[in-house]
């Protein structure tokens, strides 16, 4: 019995096919779809594509062989294969897109490793295969020490390629000897008695010469083979369009000279130009910049022939346009130029500026004249051809002549009425005036002349009224000029010399188009924009209106006479500064300016009844009270200043007044009185340092008293904890006193109370370079450059630590941290200075001064380098410039300034003495 097993059919028959899926595509079969199904029509694949599926299929492709190229790794935009007739649709073009910044994103990232991967393969390559510029790169430098003579010495190196063959092959050639040459030899001795036939030709004319070997030289036969020869060169060069030669023969051999080489971009470039340009010029022949321009690129060219025929053409073509007149008077000789510009002036003869080239070329003065009367003739209205005559003329009443007949043709040219007054006089001035300022109602410039003309002749009223009237009458004629315009004419007016007209131009118009409540700020930056243009009677004039306003304003007062200080006299100072007291009793620096001008000028008497003055007007004013003691102890009247001491303590009771009174005891060697004065103020003032200072110094210094000077320092900083001085002062006093420990704690403390404080931490290394202590000075010095990474004081000192090598690199550092402070300057010019490099020194030393002139240091470090390598006008501007200063800061300038020893020096003798202290080595 027949058992049958059930047929197992295979599930994926069951399954819908795969999308692209073609039944029997192995076996050769080839499906297709229809609109009906998924819309047009599909092409198949074509037999290639078929051949590469079936070898794939039998395992012989790039699968079979498991090959890693397969076609996973194909371009997108070239397929091959089964789906290389597929669309490439929008969303195969954004994935493509983003793969792409995919890809840039990564190669981005690792770029920075790659290229320095590369940099590092690519010097890595480089030194195992060098250049042969590497390899001889020392033999190059080698030849810089070889004479002109080993140079011609070097023999020439032939070429040597197959030299032995050559050579060979030269001494196995052999040529048979002319019967011409043995014919020659045989009648080189022989006497001629008859001439030849081609002698007999010429007449007997071209005999020949015999040199000096006896052989006959035929001079017919040498000038022919030269046009020969000269025939060819001239076919071979020769560029031949239709049978016509573009080459000049005759002018071949001299054109060689003006030959100019260029290269083939500029050729063409040329070339391009030439064709554009010759087009402009026959589409539109009128256009005269076309004919310029191509006349320019032929002189570029260096064909200056070519330029001068396109120039010549395009006057006939454009025979108006005077620009090209002038192009082809430029291109040619000054002959020619001449007879062009007769042409170009028939054609267009109200031109300017051909009138004027024509007056140039003439050289005879004569000449000139003639051509610009001509040319007046045909343009009198032309102001430019008017001012050239007259400047040619040399006799004034000729001038005159010609100017009178100037202001008839063209009334409105202002600076023609104004030449003509000028050259009138007064009487017939004013008359030239007046009609010009009819002529010109609107003119600023006429009333101003005629203000100028009657303040030249000493009318000052009447040139104050002038530009009184003229500025109302500006105003009603509709003039545009403003406020800052006419600041501007002030200024001018005063660099001309003519002051009266400047004020009376700043009285009547300063005040225009401004605001009430803006007027006295728009006046003072008004006057300080003058004073920073030089025009110092200017400012003064808008200083003087503004007092009139404002009278009782002591800032304007103090400004008014800063400007006299700097730009006016002695007396013109003390004029203002006894008005200014007179409306402003109350401004103390104003009284104070006042006596010490008086004390400056040896009036004593009158310096000390300013000072009275004061004090009828500011009983209680500190400053002055002050300063009628100062003037009192440099007169050495010591006990008239104790008397006005002892009054100032009773009525202004200050704690400067205390100060004064015990610094002129210990200045008068009283040092228990100014002990018990400081005593005494301390109770009243205890946080005012400088009265402890003193204390501590008259006890250090005067009485040798090590304990009581070190209790009132430690007393002092109780209550100034924040004054740098007295940490200074109290950790030089244990340094002193030889306790080198104590003197560091003090300055360590004092740096915890005082952080970022420059002059403790520089303090903190000198104490140890004193001490010896180099590493240790140069570890503070770390910190406290990362402490003050700003300061000046601290990169000086470092600059001064560092061995002299490394001074340059140091200084460039503190540059870049602090640059313009004046220390680190002054220590780059002592640089400068070590190395001998004096310029540099002295403009470094002038740097330092102008960027701080309160620092009397910068002063004396100047001073002394000037005195080893200035001359004596140098050091005298050097002091003068320090006094006009009066500097007050600087640690060896304060420190001979405070010594009792130079009490009374001034700035002269106290500026020479910190120089003569100053070290000369760095």
């Amino acid at each position: 019995m027949y058992q049958f097993k059930q047929l197992v059919v295979p599930d994926f028959l069951n399954k819908k096919a795969p999308p692209n899926y073609i039944a029997g595509l192995g076996r050769g079969a080839s499906g297709f779809t229809t609109r009906s199904d998924i819309g047009p029509a599909r092409e198949g694949p074509d037999n290639a594509a078929l051949e590469k599926a079936k070898a794939a299929a039998e395992g012989k492709g790039p699968r079979g062989d498991n090959d890693d190229d397969d076609e996973r790794f194909q371009d997108p935009d070239n397929e091959t294969g089964l789906f290389n007739a597929a669309p490439y649709e929008a969303d195969d073009e954004e994935a493509d897109r983003i793969y792409e910044e995919v890809d840039a994103k990564m190669d981005e990232r690792r770029r920075a490793r790659r290229e320095a991967r590369e940099k590092e393969e690519l010097e890595k390559y480089r030194k195992e295969r060098p250049k042969i510029q590497q390899q001889f790169a020392d033999l190059k430098r080698g030849l810089a020490i070889v004479s002109e003579d080993e140079w011609a010495s070097i023999p020439e190196v032939g070429d040597l390629v197959r030299k032995g063959k050559r050579q060979k092959k030269l001494a196995d050639r052999y040529s048979a000897v002319p019967d011409s040459v043995l014919l020659g030899a045989a009648s080189q001795l022989q006497l001629t008695n008859s001439l030849d036939e081609k002698q007999q030709a010429l007449g007997g004319f071209a005999t020949p010469a015999p040199t000096a070997d006896g052989t006959m030289t035929d001079f017919v036969q040498f000038g022919q083979a030269r046009d020969k020869v000269l025939g060819l060169k001239l076919d071979q060069i020769s560029d031949s369009v239709a049978g016509q030669s573009t080459v000049d023969p005759k002018g071949y051999l001299t054109d060689l000279n003006s030959i100019v080489v260029k290269s083939d971009a500029e050729i063409s470039d040329i070339k391009k130009a030439r064709t554009l340009l010759k087009s402009v010029i026959t589409t539109n022949p009128k256009h005269a910049p076309g004919w310029i321009a191509a006349a320019r690129l032929e002189e570029v060219a260096g064909k200056q022939g070519a330029a001068r025929e396109t120039i010549a053409k395009g006057c006939e073509e454009c025979p108006t346009s005077e620009d090209v007149w002038l192009e082809s008077a430029r291109l040619n000789t000054v002959e020619n130029a001449k007879v062009i510009l007769t042409q170009a002036i028939r054609h267009v003869p109200q031109s300017v500026k051909i009138w004027t080239k024509a007056c140039d070329l003439e050289t005879d003065p004569k000449g000139k004249k003639r051509v610009l009367r001509r040319a007046l003739e045909f343009i009198p209205n032309s102001v430019k051809l008017w001012k050239s005559a007259v400047s040619m003329e040399e006799d004034p009443e000729d001038a005159r002549i010609l100017l009178s007949r100037a202001v008839e043709c063209i009334p409105l040219a202002v600076e023609l009425w104004l030449a003509l007054a000028r050259l009138e006089t007064h009487a017939n001035a004013r008359v030239v005036i007046n009609k010009a300022k009819a002529q010109n109602p609107t003119s600023h410039d006429v009333w101003i002349a005629g203000a100028k003309l009657e303040e030249a002749n000493g009318n000052d009223s009447m040139a104050d009224t002038i530009i009184a009237r003229g500025v109302d009458t500006l105003q009603k004629k509709g003039s545009t000029l403003n406020r800052d315009q006419w600041i501007l004419e002030a200024e001018k007016a005063e660099k001309e010399g003519y002051v009266v007209t400047c004020q009376a131009i700043i009285r009547k118009t300063i005040a225009m188009g401004v605001e009430e409540e803006d007027r006295k700020s728009t006046w003072m930056e008004d006057a300080e924009s003058c004073i920073a243009h030089g025009s110092a009677a200017t400012a003064r004039a808008i200083y003087a209106y503004a007092l009139k306003e404002f009278p009782q304003k002591k800032s304007i007062w103090r400004r008014a006479a800063f400007l006299e200080k700097s730009h006016g006299t002695r007396a013109s100072l003390e004029e203002i500064l006894q008005r200014a007291v007179r409306y402003c009793p109350q401004a103390e620096i104003l009284w104070l300016m006042g006596a010490k001008e008086k004390w400056l000028a040896g009036d004593i008497a009158a310096a000390k009844g300013i000072l009275e003055a004061a004090f009828a007007a500011n009983s209680n004013s500190e400053q002055i009270w002050l300063a009628a003691i100062k003037l009192e102890v440099e007169t050495q009247e010591y006990e008239r200043a104790r008397i006005l001491l002892a009054s100032a303590r009773e009525k202004a009771n200050t704690q400067r007044v205390w100060m004064k009174s015990a610094q002129l005891e210990r200045q008068l060697n009283e040092p228990d009185a100014a002990l018990a004065l400081l005593n005494d103020a301390i109770k009243r003032f205890p946080e005012f340092a400088k009265l402890w200072m003193m204390k501590g110094q008259i006890e250090c210094n005067d009485k040798h008293d090590i304990a009581a000077a070190r209790d009132t320092y430690a007393r002092a900083l109780k209550q100034n904890s924040k004054c740098t001085p007295l940490w200074l002062l109290a950790s030089r006093l244990e340094e002193a006193a030889g306790a080198q420990i104590k003197a560091r704690a003090t300055l360590e403390k004092a740096r915890i109370m005082n952080p970022k404080t420059p002059e403790l931490w520089c303090e903190a290394v000198r104490v140890e370079t004193r001490s010896g202590n180099t590493p240790m000075a140069k570890a503070l010095m770390a910190k406290a450059l990362q402490e003050c990474p700003s300061s000046g004081l601290i990169w000086s000192e470092a600059i001064l630590m560092e061995a002299r090598p490394h001074r340059k690199a140091r200084s460039a550092d503190a540059l870049k941290k602090c640059d313009n402070d004046p220390l680190v300057v002054i220590t780059v010019a002592r640089l400068f200075w070590a190395e001998r490099k004096i310029d540099k020194a002295r403009s470094w030393f002038a740097r330092a001064v102008k960027t701080n002139p309160d620092l009397g240091d910068s002063w004396a470090w100047q001073l002394k380098f000037e005195m080893m390598h200035g001359n004596g006008t140098e050091v005298d501007e050097i002091v003068a410039r320090c006094k006009a200063a009066e500097p007050a800061h600087g640690e060896r300038w304060q420190a001979v300034r405070k010594d009792l020893k130079y009490v009374g020096l001034d700035i002269d003798g106290v500026l020479r003495l910190v120089a003569s202290q100053l070290p000369t080595t760095i």
